[in-house]
C-alpha cells in the first residue's frame, strides 16, 4: 500500500470516528430532552456495540501508527509517543474487555482516553500555530505534519477523533452490572469472628 493510499484509508477512517463521536454526544443530548423518544432507540441500539467499537478504534490507531513509523518510517514526535503511550494499551484493555465481556472497564479506559485527547488537541493546535514553538526537537519538529489530508487531517488529527470516539463510546457503553461495582463493606459488628 502506498502512502498516499494509506493517508487517504486512515483519513476517511478519522472522519469516521469524528462523526461517532459527534453522534453519540448529540444522541446522549436528545435522550435528556426527551428520554423516550426515538434517539433514546437509537442510543440503545449504539450501546451493546461501543465497547467493541471502542476496541475497533484503539486496534486500528494502534496499528496504523505503526504501519506510519515501522513501515513508511516516519518518525514520532514527542507528542506522537506521548499519544502512542495512551493508545496502545488502551487497544489492550478494551480487547481484553470485549471478550471478557467486562463494561466496567470505562472507569480505566476513559481516563486514560481522555489524557491522550487532551495531548492530541494539543499537537492539532500546535501544528495549527507553529508559531508557540514547542519543546520538539529539530530533527522531529511536533509543529510541521508528515502530510495534511483535505487541509485538515494529520496524524495528530487522527489520534484525536480516534481518542474522542472511544471516550464517546466507552461513556453510553452498556450499563455496567451489579457485579461491576464494588459491594459495600458489612458493618463491624455484623461480622461474626
Amino acid at each position: 500500500m502506498s502512502v498516499q493510499t494509506a493517508n487517504l484509508f486512515f483519513s476517511i477512517l478519522s472522519l469516521v470516528a469524528a462523526a461517532v463521536a459527534v453522534g453519540v454526544v448529540v444522541l446522549v443530548l436528545l435522550v435528556r430532552r426527551s428520554p423516550d423518544g426515538e434517539a433514546a432507540r437509537l442510543l440503545a441500539d449504539v450501546r451493546p456495540v461501543a465497547l467493541p467499537g471502542a476496541f475497533a478504534v484503539a486496534a486500528t490507531s494502534t496499528l496504523g501508527s505503526l504501519y506510519y513509523s515501522e513501515v513508511q518510517g516516519f518518525l514520532p514526535c514527542e507528542y506522537c509517543w506521548y499519544q502512542r503511550i495512551a493508545m496502545y494499551p488502551l487497544a489492550v484493555m478494551l480487547g481484553i474487555a470485549w471478550l471478557r465481556r467486562d463494561v466496567g472497564v470505562r472507569r480505566y479506559a476513559i481516563p486514560i482516553a481522555a489524557i491522550g485527547l487532551v495531548v492530541s488537541m494539543y499537537h492539532f493546535q500546535l501544528e495549527r500555530f507553529p508559531e508557540q514553538g514547542s519543546s520538539c526537537s529539530a530533527l522531529v519538529p511536533c509543529t510541521v505534519p508528515y502530510f495534511e489530508q483535505w487541509g485538515v487531517v494529520t496524524l495528530a488529527f487522527m489520534a484525536m477523533t480516534g481518542f474522542a470516539a472511544i471516550v464517546a463510546l466507552r461513556a453510553v457503553a452498556e450499563p455496567a452490572s451489579p457485579t461491576d461495582h464494588p459491594r459495600p463493606l458489612p458493618d463491624h459488628e455484623a461480622v461474626s469472628a
